[in-house]
């Protein structure tokens, strides 16, 4: 059964700070906090398609600090997923987001007792430098902290980064990276940071203090981070934000693309490729590989094929079930 999350946004009320890149406005579109009983009738409706889908999904409580909102609140919106996965086969849980500095005991065991299935914690570094000069107020020690109180309660712990924040390097966030390994999350989201109006990083952006990392730069920083997750078995379920106008409309700068993670694969598939052709001769090729794989292996509008050419490697790219990068001289093909 596919898995899917009905997501509910929970905006700015709780959060104890305004970092330097937040503007949760653009960033989710939401302008007020849901009602319990908006949410109530959004898990009613949403549960009818899922049946009628085939479908599963968790209730997904994201917004960045769902365990700092008020706590009469917050235990209405707990309340009503609970009623709803006990009354709905179709919810398998509950998970949210939230910040490192909003979790103590009491919370995590609020959480458990509400069935709460996953949390994951805003981290976006595990540098001290750079969460200070982003106005987090937190440390990578409340980091380890939160981390662990989850873990002891049995919930799924998962981590969200973000590169090429101020003062960042990417060096920081590959440390980033693995500190986040050695507390072991189930999954992981990378953002790399997009600079928005009304925001510290628009003011330092504008400024002419502050610049992100370049796009290509960026893509070859998650080239790393995403095969240093997954040969740590820790699954990068988010690579950039989601496409929305709003982000489109208010961005300065930074790194946006809604084809990010096409854009990081194909670079990882072309990175393998190069290294296995040099080992043969300047010429034509085709390469087989199986389905979910042909856009990868041919790269955005084609990028994969050009850079190979450049190289002296015409390659053709065809399907074969069970393949994976299979390279044969056009000749035997």
């Amino acid at each position: 059964m596919k898995q899917t999350n009905i997501s509910i946004f929970i905006p700015h009320i709780g959060c104890p700070h305004k970092c330097s890149f937040c503007d949760q406005r653009s960033i989710t579109g939401e302008l007020s906090a849901p009602t319990a009983e908006q949410v109530r009738t959004v898990l009613e409706e949403q549960a009818e398609h899922l049946a009628e889908r085939g479908m599963a999904a968790e209730i997904a409580f994201f917004g960045g600090s769902f365990t700092a909102v008020p706590r009469g609140y917050m235990l209405e919106l707990l309340d009503t997923a609970m009623a709803a996965v006990k009354r709905f086969p179709c919810y398998t849980g509950i998970r949210c987001s939230t910040r490192p500095d909003c979790v103590d005991g009491e919370i995590a065991d609020i959480l458990r007792c509400y069935g709460v299935t996953s949390v994951e914690l805003g981290a976006q570094s595990m540098n001290d430098e750079v969460l200070l000069a982003n106005e987090r107020g937190h440390t990578a020690e409340d980091v380890r902290r939160a981390a662990a109180l989850i873990k002891q309660s049995g919930i799924e712990l998962g981590l969200q980064m973000m590169t090429g924040l101020y003062k960042d390097t990417p060096e920081r966030c590959l440390e980033t990276a693995d500190e986040f390994i050695k507390l072991a999350p189930k999954i992981v989201r990378v953002y790399p940071t997009v600079i928005l109006k009304n925001t510290r990083l628009g003011e330092l952006f504008e400024s002419g203090e502050y610049r992100s990392f370049p796009f290509d730069e960026t893509v070859d920083l998650c080239v790393e981070l995403l095969k240093k997750f997954e040969r740590n078995n820790i699954r990068v379920i988010r690579l950039g934000l989601h496409a929305s106008s709003d982000v489109e409309r208010e961005m300065l700068g930074g790194v946006y693309h809604p084809a990010l993670r096409a854009i990081v694969e194909s670079r990882i598939v072309l990175s393998e490729l190069t290294e296995r052709l040099n080992a043969f001769p300047q010429g034509d090729y085709t390469i087989f590989t199986d389905k979910k794989n042909i856009s990868r292996t041919i790269g955005q509008k084609r990028e994969n094929v050009r850079r190979l050419s450049a190289f002296g490697y015409n390659i053709e790219v065809r399907e074969r079930e069970g393949a994976v990068l299979e390279i044969v001289p056009k000749k035997e093909s």
